[in-house]
């Protein structure tokens, strides 16, 4: 469930741009969404793990106020974001 270093700095190379720029809000978002879609993986074999689905709802809701942030401050990085994730809202 966890992300590894080696994918974390796969991601942050993709969206940041360099393999240390793990603060920028699309790394952060695409980090989440990494985890978001682990732990949906493992909800459909364990429906009844209701610790796994409440910090489910809590990274949703933090890469939601991220999302909200980079669409306040530049509208088209939000929509380059949301194209390469392939999210929808």
């Amino acid at each position: 469930m966890a992300l590894t270093s080696e994918r974390i700095k796969e991601l942050a190379l993709e969206h940041g741009g360099a393999e240390t720029n793990t603060g920028k809000s699309e790394v952060q978002v695409a980090m989440l969404t990494e985890r978001i879609s682990s732990m949906t993986e493992h909800l459909r074999g364990q429906k009844n793990d209701k610790n796994t689905m409440l910090s489910l709802v809590k990274l949703v809701g933090q890469r939601k106020k991220l999302l909200n942030y980079i669409a306040k401050s530049d509208i088209n990085r939000y929509r380059e974001i949301i194209a390469k994730l392939k999210l929808r809202r």
